[in-house]
């Protein structure tokens, strides 16, 4: 069964869905990305640190991840 989910803008706009990954709150800017691929690359590039970034692409990180391909040790975004 899918967990209530919500995103609140700053000037209080809010949207309602539902939650999947991992559970929590998280603040931050959001933003999107419209890469075709790179999501490993896009999750732990440092200038994201602090954004809540929506991926576009709807197959995007679906080949999984290698150590080849990070751009630091951990993930910079927020969500």
């Amino acid at each position: 069964m899918p967990k209530p989910a919500v995103l609140l803008l700053e000037d209080g706009t809010l949207f309602n869905g539902f939650a999947f990954g991992y559970a929590g709150e998280a603040t931050g800017e959001s933003c999107f990305n419209t890469s075709l691929s790179g999501y490993q690359e896009i999750i732990t590039d440092p200038s994201y640190a602090g954004q809540i970034v929506a991926m576009t692409a709807p197959m995007i990180g679906n080949y999984g991840a290698n150590n080849a391909d990070t751009e630091s040790a951990a993930p910079a975004l927020r969500g």
